[in-house]
């Protein structure tokens, strides 16, 4: 009896043996994959961190976009209203231009008729100052 109490007590005890190996293989892949796992994480977080400084980066850049596209814009509206006053500055001085022009015309046919009298009246003169000369 102590012969079979012996054996159960060595079997069990391989069997133990057994189940502490196993144990051992399941708690060295559990830290096996803990460590890669923790690897995976601390990559993660610094990837992370580099996004969010890219970011923050980011959107300090569309912030400065932004502002440049207000004062393009800005500018784009300054530029079309001196272009609307320049058109209206370049048509009223054309108008200007065709009533000075049509002044200029009339002053000119006004100076050739009365260099026509000046130079009737001059060959009046001329006319009559023979005519004071013969009597």
């Amino acid at each position: 009896m102590e012969d079979d109490r012996v054996s159960i007590l060595e079997a069990q005890l391989a069997q133990a043996k057994m189940i502490a190996e196993d144990s051992d293989k399941k708690y060295e892949e559990v830290a096996r994959k803990l460590v890669m796992m923790e690897q995976d994480l601390e990559r993660a977080e610094e990837r992370a961190e580099h996004s969010d400084s890219k970011i923050v980066e980011l959107e300090e850049e569309l912030r400065v976009v932004g502002n440049n596209l207000k004062s393009l814009e800005v500018s784009e509206e300054k530029a079309t209203q001196r272009e609307e006053t320049f058109e209206e500055q370049v048509k009223a001085l054309s108008n200007q231009l065709k009533e000075a022009e049509a002044r200029a015309e009339f002053a000119e046919r006004s100076v050739q008729k009365l260099q026509k009298e000046v130079d009737r009246l001059e060959d009046d003169l001329v006319t009559e100052k023979e005519k004071n000369k013969l009597l």
